[in-house]
């Protein structure tokens, strides 16, 4: 097995990337005799980085002719801008991020959980989301730390304009939060047991579950444009090891979040606690989830979301960028 490092530092505007150790392996063959190279980019959480452990650990890579490079990164929508511009062939975003796909900037190629790890969070003494009023709330614009504080608003009658929003990215929101910086956040876990190491009585205003009766919080893998226009092998193969994968992980949930853990050099308790708010897909409920409609209806509200929070000017139909035909055919 051969590992492989990437580096994206000047890629984006001065923003550091931590990258990790890429899966991979010579001697495998794709459907053409030749191997399959392919880029892709994750998160190191749980959600983002638990299928390609697995691959790393159960030679699934190479069972299916990819040479894969993994790279890691802060957020989503980075990871979409590093598939428009080539750097990345495949990556993984959470829910706030599925408003790019639906603007055409990136296909989904496959669900992969669906999240229960997203809250809004404040300091002690402040109550009720209406006493966000004129605070500072932390947010990584473009997440799902930004669409449940969102939703939170909404459904409280206010909207973003009633806080100080201050934008940050993750770990600067860690800080922020410990320190007292921020009067609030709109955030997730695992990151915010760290928090709560810090201050232990963090209030909780809204969660994921307030919201699952309206809309669903999945995270998905997606694919570049030119990719799914131009190398329909790379697609089926990565699809075909997303697949095993999914359906390992439901079977070896505590062998996966060791994998995990190592994939990414964290505690494996702190793995625990994540995969602990989400619930895990393997490929036939996603099959049939595709099937009888359900990821259209999630996708479709998901789209209202984004277009009422001015980040789509209009819905398209699901089927424009959620290839869900293919990742269904890739198991048969």
């Amino acid at each position: 097995m051969r590992l492989t490092r990437k580096t994206f530092g000047a890629a984006f505007a001065g923003l550091a990337l931590v990258l990790s150790v890429g899966a991979c392996s010579g001697g495998a063959s794709g459907a053409d005799g030749g191997t399959v190279e392919v880029n892709f980019g994750y998160i190191p959480d749980f959600n983002g980085t638990s299928l390609l452990a697995i691959a790393e650990d159960q030679g699934l890579w190479e069972k299916h002719g990819i040479d894969a490079t993994t790279s890691s990164f802060t957020n989503g929508p980075l990871q979409v801008q590093a598939l428009g511009t080539g750097d990345l062939d495949f990556g993984y975003i959470g829910p706030g991020a599925f408003w790019l796909p639906a603007s055409g900037q990136a296909k989904i190629v496959a669900l992969n959980t669906l999240g229960r790890a997203d809250r809004v969070v404040a300091q002690p003494g402040i109550e009720s989301v209406e006493d966000l009023a004129g605070k500072t709330v932390a947010v990584p614009e473009g997440t799902s730390g930004d669409m449940i504080l969102t939703l939170a608003l909404q459904e409280a009658g206010m909207t973003k304009d009633d806080v100080e929003l201050v934008p940050m990215e993750p770990p600067a929101i860690v800080s922020a939060l410990s320190s007292g910086q921020v009067d609030a956040a709109g955030f997730w876990y695992p990151a915010l047991a760290t928090v709560k190491e810090q201050v232990p009585d963090l209030v909780e205003l809204a969660q994921n579950t307030d919201f699952e009766e309206t809309i669903a919080f999945p995270t998905a893998f997606v694919a570049g444009n030119d990719v799914v226009a131009d190398d329909a092998e790379k697609v089926d193969a990565v699809l075909k090891v997303l697949r095993e994968a999914m359906d390992y992980r439901a079977d070896h949930l505590d062998e996966t979040i060791a994998l995990t853990a190592d994939f990414n050099g964290l505690e494996a308790a702190d793995v625990e606690a994540d995969a602990a708010n989400v619930d895990v897909l393997d490929a036939q409920e996603a099959d049939a989830l595709t099937q009888d409609g359900t990821t259209d209806t999630w996708l479709t509200g998901m789209q209202e979301y984004f277009v009422d929070a001015g980040q789509l000017p209009e819905a398209v139909d699901p089927a424009e960028f959620y290839l869900g035909d293919q990742f269904v055919q890739a198991g048969e």
